[in-house]
């Protein structure tokens, strides 16, 4: 799911807060359905939840018909890094690595997110490259601010994880903007040199998206046209979250507090829009 539009939008306060209403909405299904993974349920079984959450919201989903993918949400479980299909005979194991990707749509406007769930008690080295991952997203965020350069995000995210570790990051795929579309300009790298790129600007919203391996960076699609897998069956794992920018502060939109837990820890205040 890497087609985008071919400019930056800017966002009016209104259509952040329309925003707002559907990171939200992607909030509470990743949430919800974080708390249901265990051995035993299908990655379908996650949809049905993911789809129930959207119904009782009154929403609609971001990914389901994008350029024919079949789902809600994408499931990817252990080597599949990105754009895993759910199937009633994909069954959840204990030690399993699930990466859930879910978007929402409130009144033409996106939201996008994405957690990695242990199911059960998962392997050490599994449980270090979850956490790194997530805290690169957020090492990430904290760059995502008017003024700033669109490499200070994708230099502050390689940053984080080669200090964590040694890992691969994934190089084919990444963040991108957000907002009347699911993916927007600008591309946004996860690796690279800072103080590159377009200049931040307050009304911009961008999807950040670390995604982390094992081992090789390398990836390979399978069979079905859109699961994205380690090329040497490493195993994988993928953290996102829609931040919007704005004049006075960040406003991570799929966040239930707004991010000021982990900005706030950081040293980042928040937009007063954020409440």
């Amino acid at each position: 799911m890497q087609t985008r539009r071919s400019m930056i939008e800017i966002k009016s306060i209104d259509e952040i807060m329309l925003m707002r209403a559907a990171g939200l909405v992607v909030e509470r299904a990743l949430r919800e359905m974080a708390l249901a993974a265990s051995p035993g349920m299908s990655t379908l079984d996650l949809d049905a939840i993911a789809r129930a959450v959207l119904a009782d919201a009154g929403a609609e989903p971001s990914f389901l018909n994008y350029h024919g993918y079949p789902a809600v949400i994408c499931a990817s479980v252990n080597d599949r890094i990105v754009h895993g299909i759910p199937s009633a005979n994909e069954v959840l194991v204990a030690g399993d690595l699930i990466s859930l990707d879910f978007g929402a749509i409130v009144e033409g406007w996106h939201g996008d997110a994405a957690v990695t769930v242990p199911i059960g008690t998962v392997e050490p080295l599994a449980a270090a490259l979850s956490e790194t991952c997530r805290r690169a997203m957020w090492d990430g965020l904290v760059k995502a601010r008017a003024g700033a350069r669109l490499t200070d995000i994708s230099h502050a995210v390689e940053t984080s994880v080669r200090q964590s570790g040694k890992y691969g990051i994934v190089t084919g795929y990444g963040g991108h903007g957000i907002g009347s579309h699911m993916h927007m300009d600008p591309h946004v790298l996860n690796h690279g040199r800072p103080g590159k790129g377009p200049r931040l600007e307050p009304g911009m919203a961008l999807a950040i998206e670390p995604m982390l391996t094992l081992g090789s960076p390398g990836t390979r699609e399978l069979a079905d046209g859109w699961t994205v897998a380690t090329a040497d069956g490493s195993m994988a794992a993928h953290w996102e979250h829609t931040i919007a920018i704005l004049d006075d502060g960040p406003w991570v939109l799929t966040a239930e507090d707004g991010g000021r837990a982990e900005l706030g820890a950081r040293g980042i205040e928040l937009s007063s829009h954020a409440k």
